[in-house]
């Protein structure tokens, strides 16, 4: 990301790193599995024929709950009668007409699908068997104006096994933040567009992964439906387990000026849709361990999408692999957002003890949903964030490509010594370029064999490697006396300068780019900025 703001800070007021919006998934886990919830139905004497009475008197006593706090504000619960009706924006219309600064907003119902269980009877045994089914139960949406992070919702379930989601603005957390410690800011719906301490600010967001969150979620449900926390079992009462569904995490550049964020942002969608491969966009997203030969592991079983999307406010780019994602786009005219966002967490790791053994010896683990594994989400996504960002570094926007094709195209003399001109157009040399620019390269450089394998296919013939590499040294020296590359002092990389940095990609751009794509992307944007 720093190669990105220094090339141009001039237009770059600050950047701020932190969550937007984080869903959060609260789980009795006695109830939630189908030997649990038998065992506590035992507990309870509840037998199986008598399953739907006892848990309809479950939910009738939630209901009594919401309607207790929802009464205690002078509020009643209103019923939609379809889950696609906006349920923020008809809370936003409260907020503003009744002029809600804190407490609760509103507590809105609907039916919804859910995850829950069923009695069957077993054509095998003659029994009852209690299995876990999808269905359609109502649900609770309270929403509050929190003094401490803003805006959120409470999502209750009213049917066994009583799962509750919990939504939150970490951008509106922030805001929060910055009021209580009196630091000036300017907020365009839910983005800060500047800020008197950018420091300060970060710092508030940096803090908020480590936040005591099992205590807020609680506290919150307390708020919404008192009962919930109050279910008995054998040894005393049920606890929720909490754990995150989902979390994106944002890096916001706050430009100056509308005009330089909108002269930029074409020439980073044209780059990001026509040059990033589905190993860059693995790469972006944590598998950093990739073969050297340029192609995926064959381990991997997913699939990788990118895709453009245009919105009112302008164009969105999106890369997803298994469910998780990263995205580009303009925000508020003055932001270049770059958001990543996970949903599937055990394509990643984390550095920590057994779950069964907390004191016992660390190492490397799937990383988990749990609350407690939300700094190292946090700190697996700004890295793709980084990556990102460092990547669009390579786009140059103000230089034409003739221009930047006279530059290179001229042969060059160093001591004494004729160097031909490059034609990154066509091959070899525009191998030689797209090899370079691979995200792997971005941060370490690039070695010889690296190029060579990335080039050529594999084999083991020792004479035929000598011959590749050589072939290599030669196209590698090209560029290098070209000022393209520059070899690493003491070892055997290289890295791209910033001239290399400018003038490679806008060629690598055009030459994957068919006539027919250049000109419609082109028109698109064209159409979408007028």
């Amino acid at each position: 990301m720093k190669e990105f703001i220094q090339k141009h800070q001039a237009d770059i007021v600050g950047v701020l790193s932190g969550f937007d919006r984080v869903r959060f998934r609260g789980t009795i886990r006695t109830l939630a599995v189908t030997e649990g919830l038998t065992v506590w139905l035992s507990h309870r004497r509840v037998l199986f024929k008598d399953f739907k009475p006892f848990a309809e008197g479950l939910t009738a006593d939630l209901k009594a709950s919401v309607q207790s706090i929802a009464g205690g504000v002078g509020q009643t619960i209103e019923y939609l009668p379809s889950s696609s009706y906006s349920k923020e924006e008809h809370v936003q219309d409260l907020i503003h007409s009744q002029g809600v600064t804190e407490g609760l907003v509103c507590v809105l119902s609907c039916v919804e699908p859910c995850r829950s269980f069923i009695i069957n009877r077993n054509p095998q045994t003659k029994h009852l068997d209690l299995v876990p089914a999808p269905r359609k139960c109502l649900h609770w949406y309270c929403y509050f104006l929190d003094p401490q992070i803003g805006l959120c919702h409470v999502r209750i379930q009213s049917w066994l096994p009583f799962t509750v989601q919990v939504c939150i603005n970490g951008r509106d957390w922030l805001c929060r933040q910055l009021q209580l410690a009196g630091i000036g800011f300017q907020r365009r719906d839910n983005c800060v567009v500047s800020a008197a301490n950018l420091v300060r600010a970060q710092a508030l967001l940096n803090s908020q992964p480590w936040a005591k969150w099992s205590d807020i979620l609680n506290d919150l449900l307390r708020r919404s439906c008192p009962a919930l926390l109050e279910l008995p079992t054998w040894d005393g009462t049920l606890a929720y387990y909490w754990s995150a569904d989902e979390t994106e995490w944002a890096t916001d550049v706050m430009f100056r000026t509308p005009e330089a964020l909108e002269k930029l942002y074409p020439f980073l969608i044209h780059h990001g849709i026509t040059t990033f491969s589905s190993r860059d966009v693995l790469r972006f997203l944590g598998r950093t361990r990739m073969p050297a030969n340029g192609r995926v592991d064959l381990r991997f079983q997913g699939e990788v999408v990118s895709d453009l999307k245009y919105r009112p406010e302008g164009v969105r780019i999106k890369h997803s692999v298994n469910r998780n994602s990263i995205k580009m786009y303009n925000k508020q005219v003055y932001v270049l957002r770059v958001e990543t966002t996970i949903n599937n967490p055990y394509d990643m790791a984390v550095y920590r003890a057994s779950e069964a053994d907390p004191s016992g010896k660390k190492k490397w683990s799937r990383l988990r949903k749990g609350v407690a594994d939300l700094p190292r989400r946090a700190e697996i996504s700004q890295a793709a964030n980084n990556r990102y960002l460092t990547a669009m570094s390579a786009v140059d926007a103000t230089t034409p490509l003739g221009e930047v094709a006279d530059a290179v195209s001229l042969p060059v003399v160093r001591d004494g010594r004729r160097y031909r001109g490059l034609q990154p157009l066509t091959n070899p040399d525009a191998k030689v370029a797209e090899a370079m620019l691979h995200g792997e390269f971005a941060i370490n450089g690039f070695r010889n064999r690296d190029i060579r394998q990335l080039l050529f296919e594999a084999t083991e013939d020792k004479a035929e490697i000598r011959r590749q590499s050589g072939k290599v040294t030669r196209l590698l020296r090209l560029f290098r006396e070209h000022g393209l590359i520059l070899k690493v002092h003491g070892t055997h990389r290289y890295q791209i300068t910033a001239e290399g940095r400018r003038v490679l990609p806008a060629f690598v751009v055009a030459r994957n780019a068919s006539t027919e794509k250049l000109h419609g992307l082109a028109a698109k944007l064209q159409s979408t900025a007028a």
